[in-house]
Parts: structure tokens; C-alpha cells; sequence
């Protein structure tokens, strides 16, 4: 059986062709070919540990991220599904989930993939304009990711891309075209982020060293505001802040997240929750450096470098932080029982007074519209008491 949110495992793999500009993921260059046969076996060594934690589990989902996991052989990742099964109860309804940029040599494994279980395709296309893309340092071109999502759309049962915008120069004319035209290439899913300057990053020292202007912070939230309508008018809201579906389109293994269920993270620089059997509740986190972490699963079993229990009310907030970010917004009952506290009376009727939060049912509270610009704000002042 599955926790309250589900039961999800995430496989990183932290290799990439190039280090995009604005990206702060777990993501190496290796300009010589890796063993990705002593990768599998170590991924495989972290999944028999954590299977001896959380034992006799159902899976909801897998979802191989990166970096770029499109760069492993199907192989491998049939190598890693199996195990999974092995390992735990892998219904035929799992979501299997793979992240894949859009160059035509990757686009050439799909049918792999696909072969091997993957049945959810999330391409990394980022832009539909060539020099764009090339800003970005996206390897690919326009023409290469239409080709690639109308082979995927062949392929998969399920697919989504990723665009971001808020750019810098981007105007919202050019926007709305760009989305309305990714929506028309769009299946079911649409993942869309606003560009932000993100530490240790290569953006990052051009904005510091005033070589990149960022878009005005009103024209980003006119924007952000634009993706909300033009989406929900054409079959594509958003479920959460940032990710937009087709009913019953929705990714189940972010849901996982959002919704504070459990999942195993194995893999360089991963990240996991896991209600143990007597009910405590682990955060676990893996070497980041993908050497040094297969170093460690080799001589110690596992790369874990923390595993910290978390009290009650690290377990509230962190329901709340991931929970207000959906449509649905969060269970408060279960709030209240996991953090073992309720919101503060005057706080919350102040945010329901100034329309930024609502109840949506007796028991499910939500950020409005006009709240989720301010999300952070909005979950502060819900978390103070």
C-alpha cells in the first residue's frame, strides 16, 4: 500500500552534454564517456537499501531526472525499472516518468525507452525561437524539438515540455504567441517557469557583473498572469503554479510532492521523504558529486551524506510549502496532525479578508488567484502563529 500522498521513487542522473547558463540542478559535464553499467549497479545498491526501510510498498510513480537522463542507454533503464520491480509492488498503472532534451540523437532513443516502461515523456524544449534557445545554451534548435515532440507524441502515451519565459527583452506579445503556439504542440501537459537568477550560476555572475538585465518585475507578473488565461482557456489550467494539465493529465509523481507523500531518491545530489514503520519521518539527501557518490555506494552501501528525522513541525511546514503551491490546495485536518498545531484565527481571516487565501471544501484550503503571485508571503504568514 501507499502513504497519505502516494509512494514515488526519483532516479537522478547528473550528467549533461553542457551546463546551461541559468541552471542550478545537480548537473555535470564529463567530456569522457562514464560507466553507466557501475551507475545502474550503484543505483540498484540504494534501492535495496531503502527498500529495507520502507519495505512492501506500492509505487504510484518513477521519474528519472537530471541532469539529462535521456543520455542513458534504454538499457540501463530497463536494468533500473526491474530492479524497482523486484524490489517493491510495480502495478502496470505506474506512472513512469523520463526527462529528455529534444537533440535529434536523443530523440533516436525513444522508442527505447518506451520499450523498457518509460510511459511519460517530459521534453526540456525551454523556448521556440532559435536565438533564444541559443541564449538559453540549449543544444537544440526550433526544428529539432517540433520533430522531437512529434515523435514522442507517437511514442508515449503521455508527454509534457518545459518553456520558460520572463526572458530577458521578451515582450508579452512575443509571449503569448510563443505559448499559443507551444499549446498547439502540447498533448497533455505544459510545465512553465519564470527565468530567475539562481546562485552559482552562470546568469548569476553576468547580472552581478551587470551583463544581463532581467525583465521588470511587473511585465514578469503581466505575464505570469497571461499564461494563467490563455492556458485555462484553451483545456490546459494550472494545477499548480507552475505546470498546467489536461484533465486527469496532471503529473502524478510531482503530485507525489506537492501533496507530502513519500518517495526514495537515489543518485547523485538526490532528495527523499520516508515514513518509516514506526511512523517517523526521514529526510534524506545524497552526495552531490557523482564520482565521490558512487565512491561511497561502493565501499558503504549507500551515498546518503543525512537522514535527519523530522519533528512535527518541520512536517507541517513542509506540507504547507508544497501543498498551497496546487489548485487544490492542502488537507488542513492532516495539517493539523502532522504539524500538531492550527493556523492562527486572526492571520488566516486577514488573508480571506484581503482574497489571498479560500476555502475551498470544510476541510481544504487554498491560495487564490490573486494570492499565488505571493505565495511566499501568503505560506509565511499561514506558518506564523
Amino acid at each position: 500500500m501507499s502513504p497519505a500522498g502516494g509512494f514515488g521513487i526519483y532516479v537522478h542522473w547528473p550528467f549533461c552534454l553542457a551546463k546551461c547558463p541559468y541552471c542550478d540542478f545537480n548537473s555535470h559535464v564529463r567530456h569522457q564517456p562514464v560507466s553507466q553499467e557501475h551507475y545502474a549497479k550503484a543505483l540498484a545498491t540504494e534501492l535495496a537499501r531503502y527498500a529495507e526501510m520502507v519495505p512492501g510498498r506500492t509505487v504510484d510513480s518513477i521519474f528519472f531526472g537530471g541532469g539529462t537522463p535521456s543520455l542513458m542507454e534504454p538499457k540501463i533503464v530497463e536494468t533500473i525499472l526491474n530492479e524497482v520491480a523486484r524490489l517493491w509492488h510495480l502495478p502496470d498503472t505506474a506512472e513512469i516518468s523520463m526527462e529528455a532534451n529534444p537533440t535529434s540523437v536523443e530523440a533516436t532513443r525513444f522508442a527505447g525507452y518506451r520499450s523498457a516502461g518509460v510511459n511519460r515523456l517530459s521534453v526540456g524544449i525551454q523556448a521556440l525561437d532559435d536565438k533564444e534557445l541559443k541564449i538559453l545554451g540549449r543544444q537544440h534548435s526550433v526544428s529539432e524539438a517540433i520533430q522531437a515532440v512529434e515523435i514522442a507524441r507517437k511514442t508515449f502515451p503521455r508527454i509534457s515540455f518545459d518553456l520558460i519565459y520572463a526572458r530577458p527583452n521578451q515582450t508579452l506579445k512575443a509571449w503569448e504567441q510563443e505559448l499559443n503556439r507551444a499549446i498547439d504542440l502540447a498533448a497533455d501537459h505544459l510545465s512553465m517557469y519564470q527565468l530567475t537568477i539562481e546562485s552559482g550560476t552562470m546568469f548569476q555572475r553576468l547580472y552581478a557583473a551587470g551583463k544581463l538585465e532581467m525583465l521588470d518585475p511587473d511585465l514578469a507578473a503581466d505575464m505570469f498572469d497571461l499564461t494563467q488565461e490563455i492556458t485555462a482557456a484553451r483545456g490546459l489550467p494550472a494545477y499548480e503554479v507552475s505546470n498546467h494539465a489536461a484533465p486527469d493529465a496532471q503529473c502524478l509523481h510531482n503530485l507525489i510532492y506537492w501533496r507530502y507523500g513519500d518517495y526514495v531518491g537515489v543518485g547523485p545530489g538526490a532528495h527523499g521523504r520516508l515514513t518509516l514503520e514506526d511512523g517517523t519521518k526521514l529526510a534524506t539527501s545524497t552526495e552531490k558529486h557523482p564520482e565521490t557518490w558512487l565512491g561511497l555506494v561502493e565501499t558503504k552501501g549507500h551515498g546518503a551524506i543525512s537522514e535527519d528525522r523530522l519533528v512535527r513541525d518541520e512536517q507541517g511546514d513542509e506540507l504547507l510549502l508544497m501543498g498551497m503551491r496546487l489548485h487544490e490546495g492542502i488537507d488542513v485536518p492532516r495539517y493539523e496532525q502532522l504539524s500538531g498545531r492550527q493556523f492562527n484565527p486572526q492571520r488566516l481571516l486577514n488573508l480571506q479578508e484581503n482574497g489571498m487565501v479560500e476555502w475551498v471544501s470544510n476541510t481544504r484550503l487554498r491560495a487564490t488567484q490573486t494570492g499565488f503571485p505571493l505565495l511566499n508571503a501568503v505560506i509565511a504568514e499561514l506558518a506564523s502563529d
